[in-house]
Formats: structure tokens, sequence, C-alpha cells
């Protein structure tokens, strides 16, 4: 995952001992670099210790924070005393940032609380994030409310942290592109182009005919064709599929991904059913596949929203995610159920993969048109579920985030598929149905919920569902 760069604000109380400034900032820009982040921050010549403690170290730290506002991902506040609270507020105010902000405080030792070396961090976190709320600067706590730098529950608190700051940039600006109209028989994808600009996410549509157009221009021979036709062979195993199918698929992916390209996109969502199986003879599931794994998530039933909750899952992660459909009940247990995709999950998703057709639309166009599938069993292991939407009814963005556990439980059936355990599943299922969300969810190997509830409800101000 590309580095963040994390502006670092060292507050300090002139009553209190400097040291612990001293020491504070040490601890966390050593704290940063080790785990592989970069860091703007006043010196220790540019104010004392290199802390904000009056209004005129706050302006000092606004504007290099201002002249580095284009490489700044995140505030870390840290308190290694009470800290003044008007100067870390003046700072983040000043500095003109719209960036997330952590606040940390260190604990204080019980042995240790003579006038020389309390800290009273505990108490000065509380009037930071007073004067923070009161100039409408939204902010992340840690997990505990005073907390070492060198502890592992910080190093935790700041990799979710990290996430958040991912998510948020990654949001901003972010460019979808929508190939092919919305399936007649799905209006449980229709979602709101306005409301997805509102929140500062764009939508470029293509009619599907274009693609293949393009597609049809293009020699079985020609240079590019190979080299896609190449990278799909090398991604998984393609011994069942006639070599037509596959010269098609080639076609029709270097066309897809000249046209990401041409529009800076940031994932696609494609019609399938059925156009392509009947009037071009492929199912594109592998190329999304391909393309989810390596990091341009790829939606089917031109599922924008399930899109957006795929690239909100991979921005906290940092590795691919696939969408799926919550499809069957796992017998008589209520916190397991079924997740199914015909299947154009990424790769990594499998215990093992291969290339096959499409059975459930076979029947209606023919085995032959169906070929593209990517298919087999969900590895066991920890996962996090996400959806967002559209509320047209009231204009604003919605989401619900879990975590659960893809099991061993025995499960005979085809496409792309697992059993997924969900503490109060029933519940989940509930809201869900409820709330008129859509029956795909998109999930990712990891465990990021707090994260991504964290992002979208404090920072985005969407109305977000924790799962807990």
């Amino acid at each position: 995952m590309k580095k963040l760069t994390f502006a670092v604000i060292v507050g300090n109380r002139g009553f209190f001992p400097d040291a612990l400034a001293k020491q504070g900032r040490k601890d966390i820009l050593d704290v940063l670099k080790k785990l592989g982040h970069n860091t703007v921050a006043l010196s220790m010549q540019n104010t004392k210790y290199g802390a904000v403690e009056t209004f005129d170290d706050a302006k000092k730290c606004a504007a290099l924070f201002a002249a580095n506002a284009s490489k700044i991902d995140g505030v870390i506040v840290t308190l290694p005393n009470f800290g003044d609270e008007k100067g870390v507020a003046e700072t983040v105010k000043r500095s003109g940032l719209n960036v997330p902000v952590l606040i940390q405080a260190e604990p204080d030792t019980a042995g240790a609380m003579t006038i020389k070396d309390r800290r009273d961090s505990f108490c000065g976190k509380i009037s930071v994030c007073n004067n923070l709320r009161q100039a409408g600067i939204p902010f992340t706590l840690t997990t505990s409310h005073t907390v070492s730098v060198n502890s592992a529950s910080f190093a935790k608190d700041l990799d979710d942290f990290a996430s958040i700051c991912r998510i948020v940039r990654g949001l901003a600006n972010a460019r979808f592109g929508a190939i092919g109209a919305r399936t007649g028989a799905f209006n449980t994808v229709r979602f709101s182009e306005k409301i997805l600009e509102m929140s500062g996410i764009s939508v470029e549509t293509i009619d599907l005919s274009e693609i293949l157009g393009r597609v049809g221009r293009l020699s079985d021979g020609d240079k590019a064709v190979k080299k896609k036709l190449a990278d799909i062979r090398s991604y998984v195993a393609t011994r069942l599929v006639p070599e037509d199918c596959l010269l098609k698929m080639a076609k029709f992916g270097f066309v897809i991904d000249r046209w990401i390209a041409e529009n800076d996109l940031d994932g696609t969502a494609i019609q399938c059913w059925t156009a392509l199986e009947e009037f071009f003879g492929v199912v594109p599931c592998t190329l999304m596949s391909m393309m989810s794994e390596s990091l341009l998530p790829s939606a089917c039933e031109v599922d924008i929203t399930g899109l957006l909750a795929m690239r909100i899952l991979q921005l906290a992660s940092g590795g691919p995610s696939a969408l799926l459909d919550w499809n069957n009940n796992y017998g008589d247990d209520p916190d397991k159920c079924v997740l199914f995709h015909c299947s154009n999950l990424p790769k990594s998703f499998f215990r093992s993969a291969k290339m096959d057709y499409q059975e459930i639309i076979a029947g209606a166009v023919g085995k032959e048109n169906t070929y593209g599938t990517i298919v087999g069993r969900i590895a066991s292991g920890p996962a996090t579920f996400c959806r967002t939407a559209t509320d047209d009814t009231a204009g604003i963005m919605t989401a619900y985030v879990g975590q659960g556990a893809f099991t061993d439980d025995k499960l005979d059936t085809f496409g792309g598929y697992g059993v997924m355990q969900i503490p109060n599943l029933q519940t989940l299922m509930h809201y869900i149905c409820k709330m008129g969300f859509e029956h795909h969810v998109a999930v990712n190997v990891c465990r990021k919920a707090g994260a991504i509830a964290e992002a979208l409800d404090t920072y985005l101000d969407w109305e977000v569902y924790h799962h807990e």
C-alpha cells in the first residue's frame, strides 16, 4: 500500500513538564517512521521542542501544514502532557486541512504522579476534543482514552486510522465507469448519479454497443489482443474453454482496459445478463476478476453503488474486493448463510479456481455462449462486508458494514461460493430488508468494519449502520 503522510501536532502546556513534550515528539515520530509513514511536523528549532503551546506556535504549525497540504493524508494530535487545547484547535482550523484527525493522549504511570512527572493527558484530551467540536472539526479517538504510542494497541489504532484516511482521500473525486445499461430485471441496483456527485463521486457511462463496436474493429492477430490473451491464460486455468471464446474475451478486455485508462477510472460496473451472452457469446467474469484482483474493482449488473462498496473495502484493506449475493440460508444455523456469484470474484478469494461456463444462464442462451466465469470455493478466514446505496427519497448516502468469517462448512454447489458466519445475522437481514438495501454485498478479506464506519459516518456524513 502507498505510504501515508501524517501532519503531527505535539501538544504542550507550559506549567507541565516540558521534557514530556520533547520525548513525546520523538516517540511519535519514531513510531510513524517505523511503521512506514511519512510526517510533517514542526522542527525543534521552529518552537520549543517542536510543540504547539501558544497562538504563535499554532500559526507556525498551521502555515507548515498548509504549505504541504497536497501530500497530507491525516492529522495526528499527540498529547504527552495536558496540551494546549486552543493551540491544537487553532492549528487545525488555520491550516485549512480537510482530512481525518486522530487524538492520542499518553497515559500517566501510577508511580510517577508528582509535579515533576505527571502528564494529566487524560484530562487534556477532553479539553482538546471539546475545542475541536466547538470549531466544527471532526476527529477520531483511540480505542482507549489514554494509550502509549509505543503500544500494540496504538499500532492497531494507527492502522485503522490509516484506513480511514485512505477511504476519505480515495473517495474524493472518485470516478466509476458504467458499461452498458442496467439490466431490465434488476431494479434493485438502481441509483442516483446526482447523490453520488454530491459526495464527489462521478459516473462515466458508455453504451455496450460502443464497446462491442470497438471490439469488432480488432483483428485476431492484433499485438495488444495477443498480450491480453496471454494475461488471461496466465491468470487462471483455461483448458475447459474453447479458443474462440478466449479470443473474444481478450478483445473485450483490451477495449475495456483502454477505456478505463482514457477516462482515469477507479473501477467499472458492466452489463452482462443477457446481452453479452446473446450477442457476443461470452461472459465478462474472468476479465472482471482480473480487474478486481489488480485493484480496479469491477461489479456486475451495472451495480455502481455495489462497486462503491468494493472500492471502500479495498481502500480500507489494501487488498481486492468481491461482489456477492446474499444468496441462501445454511441449514438451520441462524448465524450462517451462503454467499454466491456466478462468478467474477478475484482469484485470491478462492482455495483454487478455474475458468468455466455460467451454469445458470446456459439453459437460456446455450453453454457455448457462457464461457468466462471464474469458479471455486472461497477460502476460510475473516471478512468484512459492506454495502452502500443512494437513498433517493431522503437525498443522502447510506451504508451498512460489519464483520464475519468464511467457514469450512460442507457445501456442494457451483459458481463462486462460500459459507459465512455472522453474529446476529438475523438482525442484519431484518435491517437490510427494512431499509430496502440491494441483494448484492461487497466483501473483503480483512477486519476493517470499525474504520469504514468511522470514515463514512464521521468524515463523509453518510448514514451508516455498523453491525456489531
